[in-house]
């Protein structure tokens, strides 16, 4: 049972921006953002394909900036988000705006790897999260499962919930809260959470980690040394409504349930150098990537911690007699947590790892020198997992 052999596509700028085209459930897409101070940056739209084993790309000119984050409407397979840097009166800026890539592009194109000859085309700006009361955006978030009508920004010390209306053409604030504290507060990264009718939002800023209602925009629980150092990513078990993951400089990823604050749930250690993304499965969540400037990108089984501990759930009336007892004392163990592997494809630091919307078995990541990597779970898993 051969694995697949891991894709490697090469864009000619550095990059650190990527996402899965979320709304996209039927073909394999990933969108990449790039990050060139001399040239016009440009976004990737890479379309995987399965069958042959082949990308196909195209290509989008975004004149607004280098791009520092990069997100998918999860309502709209057109319409995306980026914050990117942008100079005005010798100050840089970090700005956030809403963009629709053309129509013939939303569901992809067969265009062969190699054929460049035709020019790129622009993306029509939509609307700007205009943020110059609030400062530099760090990331924007979209509702989860949400009709693509209500977007986060993180800015500064400011959490900016906006309402897109007029199809995304114009947002307006509908509510914002304040990082309160000493010396210069600044959110690194945030999540809003899948499940409690998608009210509550997770936040990272310096070693911290909070959590907030968004119908109230107040605090709701503190976890204030998460990490040894800076926090850099966070997101939410899709299954288990109050767990998790955080992963920072300190090399570490953890688990937390957030009802119980004091101690992670459990604690990873296999990267040796700042972990920069952390994503749990949509379908299984007991796998998790990780990726992490020491070049290496981690999959890991977490069962223990997952919505399935003691692995499938057999209904007792299709098992005869001998399995029936084999069962039992194989349900009664929980099964081990464990690395299943670590993907060694990038020579330089991984920014950003993501499942693909389309098949819950493929993921890619991109390293700094702009190579994006599209790699699966290895089989003989995906069928213990299955079967």
């Amino acid at each position: 049972m051969e694995d697949d052999a891991p894709v490697i596509y090469g864009l000619e700028f550095q990059a650190r921006a990527l996402t899965a085209q979320t709304a996209e459930t039927d073909a394999i897409r990933f969108l990449v953002g790039t990050q060139s101070l001399k040239f016009e940056n440009q976004i990737h739209i890479i379309d995987f394909d399965d069958e042959n084993n082949i990308i196909n790309k195209n290509v989008l000119l975004h004149h607004a900036g280098e791009i520092w984050h990069i997100s998918a409407s999860p309502a709209d397979k057109g319409v995306l988000t980026t914050c990117y840097n942008k100079t005005s009166e010798s100050r840089v800026l970090t700005c956030a705006a809403v963009w629709r890539m053309p129509p013939e592009w939303e569901s992809g194109s067969h265009e062969s790897p190699d054929d460049s000859s035709n020019s790129p085309q622009t993306l029509e700006l939509l609307c700007h999260l205009d943020n110059t009361a609030h400062g530099n955006t760090a990331c924007v978030l979209w509702e989860p499962m949400g009709d693509g009508k209500r977007v986060i920004s993180l800015a500064d010390s400011h959490v900016v919930l906006w309402d897109l209306q007029e199809s995304s053409t114009k947002a307006t604030i509908s509510s914002s809260a304040t990082l309160e504290g000493k010396g210069q507060l600044k959110f690194t990264s945030g999540k809003w959470s899948p499940h409690h009718n998608c009210t509550q939002l997770a936040t990272a800023n310096d070693m911290a980690i909070r959590g907030w209602d968004l119908r109230s925009m107040s605090q709701i629980y503190c976890i204030e040394n998460a990490h040894g150092q800076l926090v850099r990513d966070l997101d939410f078990n899709p299954n288990k409504q109050y767990y998790l993951a955080s992963c920072g400089d300190d090399c570490k990823v953890k688990f937390w349930d957030v009802r119980h604050i004091n101690e992670p749930v459990k604690t990873l250690e296999e990267h040796s150098h700042w972990v920069w993304s952390v994503r749990y499965n949509h379908s299984h969540d007991q796998l998790l990537l990780t990726a992490s400037s020491d070049s290496r990108v981690i999959l890991s089984n977490m069962v223990s911690i997952s919505s399935e501990p003691f692995g499938h759930l057999v209904d007792d009336d299709d098992l005869s007699d001998s399995e029936e007892t084999h069962h039992e004392e194989k349900s009664k163990e929980p099964l081990q947590d464990s690395i299943i592997a670590t993907y060694e494809e990038h020579e330089d630091s991984v920014y950003a790892v993501e499942w693909s919307s389309a098949d819950p078995w493929l993921f890619a990541s991109l390293s700094y020198d702009g190579r994006l990597v599209i790699n699966r779970v290895p089989r003989a898993l995906k069928y213990r997992i299955l079967l």
